[in-house]
């Protein structure tokens, strides 16, 4: 059994729909788990949809937008526009109607999983269907029906006891199945999701509980390149990588691959290799057991709209156990990703992603005991492998609020 994964890129219009036909005869059209994630920029159109309804309070107009964009790239695929797939994605279309006619739920994080999800039930029927109407015979399955989760809204935590089971026991592993990244569900049945970008993590979950031989994730990029091409120039394709530097990467920030799909994968030894969806038949990247990485060149990660936190003791004693751990039983009660730490005798600097957009009520209640400053819409350049070169490349021109080296990887944070 091996696991395939189609981005938003990859079937983001009708001719990457048609394109997943052409992998699949590129690679051969055995068995396997397809996972497919929204269309194009859909996940950010649904996210103005939530943003507009729990303003309104009534069904936004910006949810016709992602209805037409829809129905648009089926027009495109099939001639008849009686097929029965029309009727499948309106009816999909009426549910989230019906969702935000009737709810009563003001909690973001709740709505947002109720919402969201749509776009990947959408886009998975579009192109199963499609398969389907080519003899390319396919089997839609829900995904929240095999990946369960707890009831973090926004960030699930996956059951891998019930998930394992469910998988095992109800998936044909006889067909070409082709389900959705990102969604799962809780024990009561609503939806919820992995986090962004989660759709890896779904392929990872569904290779690890069926002892896959490999994942492969379709890509708009020839494969794991040392850096990303819309920030840096010349970036060059990685041709192996090892889990754990993989690992390292996608803590760091590297977008290419979701921190989470990892580590399941490690667990059972299962390649990953990462693709052009345009060129099927290249070589990419494999993440594998083996040398840390190859070639061996410097990786240039960056994450964006951070903030600097900066804390001290207000009566200039030590920053000693007591103080961090209560810092840090903060962060993760206002849900913020530590990305950087540095801390001296008396002060405490610390780089979070405030996702969850708590960071007013963290800094009040920092206040409270420590002498507070943060800088927010900070930027946080990584390099793994650093040479002379490469850290001259990156600090030229830049406003640096911090730095930290360590054997192989170089931070620092600046100013925008």
């Amino acid at each position: 059994m091996k696991v395939f994964k189609f981005g938003g890129a990859s079937v983001k219009d009708a001719a990457g729909v048609k394109n997943v036909q052409n992998v699949l005869e590129k690679t051969g059209n055995g068995p396997k788990v397809i996972v497919i994630s929204a269309m194009g920029k859909t996940t950010n159109a649904l996210e103005i949809v939530i943003k507009d309804y729990l303003f309104e309070k009534e069904i936004p107009k910006s949810l016709e937008a992602v209805e037409e964009t829809h129905f648009d790239i089926l027009n495109e695929l099939f001639e008849d526009t009686k097929a029965s797939v029309f009727n499948k994605v309106n009816t999909l279309f009426t549910e989230l109607k019906n969702f935000l006619q009737h709810n009563k739920s003001e909690q973001y994080d709740f709505v947002y999983d109720q919402v969201i999800c749509y776009g990947e039930l959408v886009s998975t029927t579009i192109v199963s269907e499609y398969l389907n109407s080519q003899n390319v015979n396919t089997n839609w399955v829900d995904a929240r029906e095999f990946i369960k989760t707890d009831s973090v809204y926004r960030d699930a935590g996956v059951n891998w006891e019930e998930t394992q089971e469910a998988i095992q026991r109800n998936l044909n592993l006889n067909k070409i199945n082709i389900t959705q990244g990102f969604i799962g569900s809780d024990p009561n049945n609503f939806t919820t999701t992995l986090g962004r970008e989660g759709s890896d993590y779904t392929a990872a979950i569904f290779a690890y509980c069926l002892n896959a031989e490999n994942v492969t994730i379709w890509k708009d990029v020839p494969g794991v390149l040392n850096a990303d091409p819309r920030v840096f120039k010349d970036p060059e394709l990685l041709q192996h990588i090892s889990y754990e530097e993989a690992i390292e990467l996608a803590f760091y920030g590297a977008s290419v691959i979701h921190p989470k799909t990892l580590q399941p994968l490690q667990q059972k030894e299962i390649p990953l290799f990462v693709k052009p969806f345009l060129k099927p038949e290249s070589e990419g990247t494999k993440v594998g057991k083996g040398a840390l990485i190859f070639p061996e060149i410097p990786c240039f990660i960056v994450k964006n709209d951070l903030v600097l936190i900066s804390l001290s003791t207000l009566d200039f004693s030590f920053m000693v156990e007591e103080n961090i751990s209560e810092i840090f039983r903060l962060f993760h009660q206002y849900q913020m990703k530590v990305d950087l730490i540095q801390n001296s005798a008396i002060s405490f600097s610390v780089c979070v992603d405030n996702k969850f957009n708590q960071l007013e009520k963290l800094i009040q209640h920092l206040k409270a005991r420590f002498k507070v400053s943060f800088v927010p819409g900070v930027s946080l350049f990584t390099i793994r492998h650093f040479n002379d070169e490469a850290i001259a490349s990156l600090e030229e021109n830049k406003e640096i609020l911090l730095k930290q080296l360590t054997h192989n990887t170089l931070q620092i944070v600046t100013r925008n």
